[in-house]
């Protein structure tokens, strides 16, 4: 087999072709599956081996000082040939990996050939194609959780036993000195915690980063932005605890941790900075100083490493395999997110490239993963994935046409709602705006009273048994949709519910339980932009395609403001689930069928997105979804390639088709006209006739899967196959 190794005294780095390690008692083999570089303490290690002697010895005074022992107690020529002999040797790299559990040792009876497990140590978690690993340093990973996130088990221990150092308590502050990747671990674990946390860096990638990932501030510990920050928080009393999860040989961490923390406060030290204590500044306020010990209780106990001695869980609650267990939950129910955290993957076979690249500066990166070939990832995932299409089996009730006017309520009224839908529908002809509901009373009045509701409540029991109301429209956050759909569903209302219809296939299923169930599939989702006019035209002058096509469609969505609801992907879903059903909806349109299959991939480190979708008769639609583009751009742009023509559109403000005739829409300047209003006049209308809805029940469930296989496919990392369930 293959493993990374180093001579400490050249510094040489090598992909060795060594002996497979014995499956021993007590312990299972596992082939990896993904490994991760620890981009701290592995470049630390590597950097030392390319220093000269002298460097070696300055950097490494501990170990100068068991030299300086074993000559006083073995003379100069036998230390000088042991401290040669262990410099001229090879040693192993790597200590957090995942991988899958090959052969099962004499006394483990917790998992089984075949399972998908992370595992922890620098003596068994390394950078090799197999590993021996002990009972109490591997934990089994949750279904549904991707390797290369289970790959991450170790550092999060190292992260979650810092911030259990830290005792930190709901509703405080907390502040963590460097944001390289256990800092990064740290600031979501306080913050899944209830802690606020403010990140201190002089990277403004790594600040942009962590806030994005739910710290409530970040800035460079060299300005005035952190301290103004923690002012704030904490209305002057400093922090509540100061986490060091940065190195090197500067002492300014723990002179910012003093002057920023509150009196008696805590200060835990994870990572290995200089640790030269301000004594008076820390003597006045009190300081408590904690060391947290890499993975937690058990750590450097042959006894609970090697001989799976397990400690009582009664007198130690949190040990190394409990707290790399918990971490592995933790990310597999999003309460932690890895994924923004991958910077690079590389080939296993790369490896001795990629560490010289991080070396040298050439490659920037808070964690990269080592990718091994796939006959050693074979974890329970591997199969091509699947994204079930549910069928639509309802025994339709007839359609009532509604008396006029049609009388409509409204399930949240936020900006969307108000600014989009709202100003559409207040002063249409045969159209009543019955009731607003809103978990606020105040947001419910501001809406009666600006577009004239009959009547504010915040009882949605009320509105939907309320049989004189026609449509309920729901307009509120990402992960009530599905829920409030069902419910109206089942009430017999008409439903129109925006973007997206559900964040997951139970909630899709669950939809179309309550359409079988009520035989009520009066259901539209807010895909409006089949609906603009310029679309509408283009189209129809772009004609019918008789070959495949290929259609781009580049979203230009830039960055969220700090702190918008749409960055809380642990309950409200990623970004694309929210918004890209509306580019889907409108390739498919134009495509004029649904997707089979979808294949998504990411740039490591951003939420930029490439999503390719292929249909039946082999058109591909490609969609671009970025953040990172400039502002002044436009945010939509579209080409529609086939037989010879090609369709273009620029940001509903510009349409043209180039072929045997050409075509182009007016120059001069106009409101960008995304189809809103004539999608709820389309809506309006099936309601007062009691005809077909504007789109198919078929399509809107089409197009619910293909964005929920986009995540699936970023997760798996292979195309997803659209499987109707029919």
């Amino acid at each position: 087999m293959k493993q990374v190794v180093q001579n400490y005294k050249s510094g040489e780095l090598a992909v060795l072709d060594v002996p497979v390690p014995g499956c021993k008692t007590g312990g299972v083999l596992v082939r990896s599956a993904y490994s991760l570089i620890s981009t701290g303490t592995e470049l630390m290690k590597v950097s030392e081996a390319g220093m000269s002697m002298l460097g070696k010895a300055r950097s490494r005074p501990d170990q100068v000082a068991k030299v300086m022992q074993s000559v006083a107690t073995n003379g100069v020529p036998a230390t000088y040939r042991k401290v040669m002999g262990k410099l001229d040797s090879y040693t192993p790299l790597g200590y957090s990996l995942c991988g899958v559990v090959e052969q099962v040792g004499a006394g483990i009876d917790d998992v089984a050939v075949g399972d998908l497990v992370a595992c922890a140590g620098n003596e068994h978690a390394l950078h090799a194609e197999l590993n021996w690993v002990p009972k109490n340093l591997y934990a089994r990973v949750p279904d549904g959780l991707a390797p290369r996130h289970a790959a991450f088990g170790t550092v999060g221990s190292i992260a979650l036993q810092g911030v259990r150092q830290g005792e930190s308590h709901l509703g405080e502050v907390a502040l963590v000195i460097g944001l390289g990747l256990i800092g990064q671990l740290v600031a979501q674990l306080l913050t899944a915690s209830g802690v606020r946390v403010i990140g201190a860096d002089p990277d403004p990638a790594r600040c942009e980063l962590a806030e994005r990932l739910g710290a409530a501030a970040c800035g460079d510990p060299a300005s005035t932005a952190v301290e103004a920050a923690v002012a704030e928080l904490t209305g002057g009393h400093g922090v509540d605890q100061v986490y060091l999860a940065a190195g090197g040989g500067s002492n300014q961490p723990v002179e910012l941790a003093a002057r920023l923390c509150r009196d008696r406060g805590r200060v835990v030290d994870i990572g290995k900075c200089r640790l030269d204590l301000p004594w008076n500044a820390y003597y006045e306020k009190e300081l408590d100083v904690r060391f947290s010990r890499s993975y937690g209780p058990g750590r450097y106990d042959p006894e609970y490493e090697l001989d799976g001695r397990d400690y009582p869980i009664g007198y130690v609650r949190w040990t190394e395999r409990r707290n790399l267990a918990c971490f592995l939950d933790l990310v597999a129910r999003g309460r932690v997110d890895v994924e923004p955290l991958v910077s690079h993957i590389a080939d296993f076979d790369d490896a001795v490239d990629t560490y010289q690249r991080l070396k040298d500066g050439d490659l920037k990166a808070v964690a990269v993963l080592f990718r091994y070939p796939e006959q050693a990832g074979e974890a329970k995932e591997v199969a091509a994935p699947t994204v079930a299409v549910p069928p639509v089996n309802v025994k339709r009730s007839p359609a009532r046409a509604a008396k006029s006017p049609v009388r409509l309520a409204f399930v949240g009224a936020g900006t969307y709602a108000t600014s989009m839908l709202l100003p559409h529908l207040a002063q249409r002809d045969g159209v009543e705006l019955s009731t607003v509901v809103t978990t606020t009373a105040l947001s419910a009045a501001n809406a009666r009273r600006k577009f004239g509701f009959a009547q504010a409540t915040t009882d949605l029991d009320a509105v939907l048994g309320d049989k004189s109301i026609d449509a309920v429209f729901v307009v509120t956050r990402h992960s009530s949709h599905a829920e409030l759909t069902r419910q109206a569903l089942l009430a017999g209302k008409t439903v129109f519910v925006e973007k997206p219809l559900a964040l997951t296939e139970d909630e899709l299923a669950g939809v179309l339980a309550a359409v079988e169930e009520s035989g009520n599939d009066r259901l539209q989702v807010g895909f409006n932009r089949r609906f603009a006019p310029l679309l509408q035209e283009a189209r129809k002058r772009f004609g019918t395609r008789t070959g495949p096509a290929s259609l781009r469609y580049l979203v230009n969505a830039g960055r969220l403001a700090h702190g918008s609801w749409y960055l809380q992907q642990g309950t409200e879903g990623s970004r694309f689930a929210g918004e890209g059903g509306h580019f889907i909806d409108t390739a498919s349109w134009l495509l004029g069928a649904e997707p089979v299959s979808v294949y998504a991939v990411a740039p490591a480190g951003n939420e930029d997105l490439q999503v390719v979708l292929r249909y039946p008769d082999g058109s591909t639609a490609t969609i671009s979804y970025v953040t990172t583009g400039a502002p002044g751009f436009p945010k939509e742009t579209l080409d529609l390639v086939a037989d010879g023509k090609v369709l273009r559109l620029d940001d509903f403000v510009r349409a043209s088709v180039h072929g045997p005739e050409k075509w182009v829409s007016s120059r001069l300047p106009k409101a960008r006209d995304k189809g809103q209003n004539a999608e709820l006049a389309a809506f309006i209308r099936a309601v007062r006739t009691g005809g077909p809805m504007p789109v198919p029940l078929e399509s809107l469930v089409a197009t619910t899967a293909a964005t929920l296989a986009v995540q699936a496919g970023l997760v798996g990392g292979a195309p997803v196959t659209l499987a109707s369930t029919r």
